[in-house]
């Protein structure tokens, strides 16, 4: 059965079999507990030592972290989250102006992950689009609502900028110069992923999105407050993040993993989904030049030929993540010495 929307008006009363998972590949809600002491981080501390020290311990300790007073204005993200409602609430005929499963297209919207290839479907809809430079490509951005492209174009200048900030503390943490990871990632892209999750009538037979990494560099997430559903891997069990109030969620993504030669690892996480409320979540992804070459920088490698993974670029890596199932393991050890 072919993917489509479904955020379409109709309500399930059970889950069509081409999203229903395998007896061994379900989330097991039973079994998932919350994330107890995970990193939040206050970058408004005024201690920028003691700043980088938690960053660089959430990194190695956990792939992941959450900010607070981050710098991105409270109006600016309820209003990212107001706009991405709006979207998603339109009637299915005008949503379905801007469908496409081409992963190509720089502005599209589509639905489970990669319904082309994937057996199973994922519960979600999705509107991925890119974001920088925006003069470049906030013309092709929804025209209704009317206020998306103003909305979100703020929203993804301040989220940039306390990305480079982010990316500025984990340098520091490895021992490298400040700006030495920016700078080996060039002119660096950045996309957004707006996920819609619908009540689901049997959560516990399937995923809004199965365990996966990231493949980009840094991940900020942010995430409504009164209804959970990321869950992160923390040695061998599946536990739920609780939306902090006013925090971004931070996850290491593979490049930052290769970047650092595997000192920090990029987080497998999950989302799962309930019966009883939809859920958003707006992904914003900082990526590496397309032509940028990622290696390990000498400082991280102790022994010579020691670095994990071949120099590749990532261009070839982004290509090698759509060519696959976001369910067929690990992108990254295919890049592996």
């Amino acid at each position: 059965m072919e993917a489509q929307l479904i955020s379409n008006g109709l309500r399930y009363s059970t889950l069509p079999l081409c999203y229903v998972r395998p007896e061994p590949d379900r989330p097991r809600p039973s079994e998932s507990a919350e994330y107890e002491n995970a990193p939040v981080i206050d970058l408004g501390c005024g201690d920028r030592q003691f700043i980088v020290q938690q960053i660089a311990a959430a990194c190695k300790n956990y792939g992941f972290f959450q900010v607070i007073n981050h710098g991105v204005a409270k109006e600016t993200t309820e209003k990212m989250l107001e706009v991405a409602g709006e979207f998603f609430g339109l009637p299915v005929e005008e949503k379905m102006k801007l469908y496409s499963n081409d992963p190509s297209k720089t502005t599209r919207l589509s639905t489970s992950s990669n319904p082309q290839k994937e057996k199973i479907h994922n519960w979600r809809d999705y509107l991925r689009l890119h974001c920088y430079p925006l003069e470049k490509y906030a013309n092709e951005w929804p025209s209704n609502p009317p206020s998306f492209k103003e909305t979100v174009g703020k929203y993804c200048r301040e989220v940039r900028g306390l990305g480079f900030r982010l990316q500025e503390a984990v340098s520091e943490g490895l021992g490298l110069d400040k700006d030495h990871i920016n700078n080996s990632l060039g002119e660096q892209g950045q996309h957004m992923a707006i996920n819609y999750y619908p009540q689901c009538p049997e959560p516990e037979l399937t995923y809004g999105l199965p365990a996966h990494t990231d493949p980009n560099t840094l991940t900020i997430l942010l995430q409504e407050m009164n209804v959970t559903g990321l869950q992160l891997l923390k040695d061998g069990k599946w536990l739920t993040v609780r939306p902090f109030p006013n925090a971004f969620v931070v996850n290491i993504g593979d490049q930052l993993q290769a970047l650092s030669n595997s000192k920090y690892k990029s987080t497998w996480h999950r989302a799962v989904v309930n019966s009883h409320k939809p859920r958003i979540s707006v992904a914003s992804f900082l990526c590496p030049n397309n032509n940028a070459i990622i290696k390990a920088p000498k400082q991280l490698i102790e022994e010579e030929n020691a670095s994990f993974y071949r120099e590749f670029t990532y261009a070839e890596y982004y290509d090698k993540f759509w060519s696959r199932n976001l369910d067929e393991g690990h992108c990254l050890e295919l890049f592996k010495k």
